[in-house]
């Protein structure tokens, strides 16, 4: 791949929306104020009660709506909206997200460098706020037991994150990419639906070569959960995913399962003391019976260690 400048870059921003006008808004707003000129802004209406969200894309000049009949999930509104995109880079936005000044910009330049595929944003925990700035994530890492964490989740940002740094992944809230990537390599899996697919994602950019870094200047906040409830059928479709990622991806399962076996063993008993712990499990077996799937799935990104 030649590399690009990154003046010569366009960005396309993809927001994948369904029941929360009023957060929608308050993101188009931010996009409409700090957006470099020629961004493409795409709103995917993944299925919205009286099409409220489209209603709410239409008041804001220029930007693009697509519309799902029906809910399909975040992935599929997600690679909608990558597939519509025109722009070399993909951001790809919660709509619970407002960006700064000078995010895209930031984030762009780290894109010269052709070994790069994604680029973690700095995401605070928002509403914007004169008090010292709580980090959301500063990138995501990876443990090879079969678990994701968001890099400072919950500190202050003090500037110990303040520097570029090489991380495993970026966290889907607001993640950018190389388009022509994503499309290469599948973009999101679509029988995710939501919840740990940036995850899976991450680990098939790093399968291909490609590296992520997160870069502090590109700042975005993040009203943490704010567009999803927690109920039963959420907490077993995180489960299964969460164990999907480890089956699809971590290379010499082998000598990670102990550490796995560990892992789990520690997970469930703090879902039992939440009162969890049957939508956790019923989660982690129903990935288990799709076993011959992940094989196929690593077989054919030919990971190492089967």
């Amino acid at each position: 791949m030649n590399p690009l400048k990154d003046d010569s870059l366009r960005l396309s921003v993809v927001i994948p929306s369904h029941s929360r006008p009023d957060l929608l808004e308050l993101c188009l707003k931010s996009l409409q104020a700090h957006a470099p000129a020629e961004t493409e802004i795409i709103v995917v209406d993944d299925g919205s009660t009286g099409e409220i969200i489209s209603r709410t894309a239409a008041l804001f000049a220029g930007v693009k709506i697509l519309r799902h009949p029906k809910p399909l999930g975040f992935c599929q509104a997600a690679n909608h909206g990558i597939m519509t995109a025109t722009g070399e880079v993909v951001e790809l936005l919660n709509d619970d997200t407002q960006v700064t000044a000078h995010w895209a910009e930031s984030a762009l330049r780290q894109f010269a460098n052709p070994q790069i595929g994604s680029v973690a944003p700095l995401v605070l925990i928002g509403p914007r706020s004169d008090t010292p700035p709580t980090i959301d994530s500063a990138g995501d890492e990876y443990d090879l037991g079969g678990f994701a964490r968001k890099r400072g989740h919950r500190e202050l940002f003090d500037g110990r994150h303040a520097v570029v740094s090489e991380v495993f992944g970026a966290s889907g809230s607001s993640a950018f990419y190389r388009r022509e990537l994503l499309l290469r390599i599948g973009g999101y899996p679509s029988h995710f639906g939501a919840y740990f697919e940036d995850v899976d994602l991450s680990w098939r950019i790093c399968h291909a070569g490609y590296r992520t870094v997160c870069e502090p200047a590109s700042v975005v906040w993040h009203q943490v959960g704010s567009s999803h409830r927690k109920r039963r059928r959420l907490f077993e479709q995180q489960s299964r995913n969460e164990e999907r990622v480890f089956w699809r991806n971590v290379p010499n399962l082998r000598r990670s399962l102990p550490r796995h076996a560990a892992v789990l063993m520690g997970k469930s008993l703090r879902r039992i003391r939440e009162g969890t712990f049957w939508p956790f499990a019923f989660g982690r077996l129903r990935a288990l019976a799709e076993l011959p799937a992940h094989f196929r799935h690593r077989r054919a990104i030919k990971i190492a260690g089967h």
